[in-house]
């Protein structure tokens, strides 16, 4: 088990029975990001660091055409996806596998080797090595495809106070706010012929990125 594995799992062997209703208050900006994903009729969706599996219910319940895959290092957080998934009913249009978004095959793990979507919501802020994993994950977009992140922004049109306390306390479970987020993406934009969308909403509490195929 990787290193990262290790870490996620201790993080969330216990958070995992709690998390959505916990999370719902403060990771803002998620259904924001599912409205706008448009994913066309029989498309695919694939969410990296999909977690409890919350995210891939409202997609697959959005899009019903969909078909959806998700990945996460932990297999604890795994776990309570698959029962999710199970009790929605939703195991015919959702599969999940254990991997690392740093180093994974699609195509050994879904059989898909390119998807119209692909999501990471609020999970940069966890990884190390977060450039990395988008320019991983860019090639893996159709013609026509899309990636799209959320996760925490500059907080920069939110008081000073609010701003210093929220990421002290986001520091406790090893998340990282990616200031530089807009210029990663800029660059990745620019390696890989892509065009990149960025705003911040909430008053700059939420970064929204899209990568876009042409």
């Amino acid at each position: 088990m990787s290193e990262a594995a290790l870490k996620m799992d201790a993080i969330y062997r216990v958070q995992r029975h709690f998390y959505d209703l916990t999370r719902k208050p403060y990771l803002l900006g998620r259904d924001v990001l599912i409205r706008e994903l448009n994913v066309p009729t029989g498309g695919t969706v694939l969410e990296i660091g999909c977690g409890t599996a919350r995210n891939l219910l409202h997609i697959a319940r959005a899009y019903p055409h969909a078909r959806c895959f998700g990945l996460d290092v932990s297999e604890h957080m795994l776990e309570t996806a698959r029962a999710s998934v199970e009790r929605a009913g939703a195991g015919d249009q959702i599969r999940l596998a254990l991997a690392d978004a740093t180093m994974f095959d699609p195509k050994s793990l879904f059989g898909v080797g390119q998807f119209d979507r692909i999501v990471i919501s609020y999970a940069i802020s966890m990884i190390p090595e977060w450039p990395r994993v988008i320019a991983a994950v860019a090639p893996l977009l159709c013609a026509g495809g899309s990636l799209h992140i959320v996760d925490f922004g500059t907080q920069d049109r939110l008081p000073n106070w609010f701003r210093a306390g929220l990421r002290l306390w986001l520091a406790r479970f090893s998340v990282t706010p990616r200031d530089d987020l807009r210029e990663q993406m800029a660059r990745i934009a620019q390696d890989f012929g892509l065009q990149a969308h960025f705003r911040e909403i909430y008053r700059g509490y939420t970064a929204l990125a899209v990568l876009r195929a042409v």
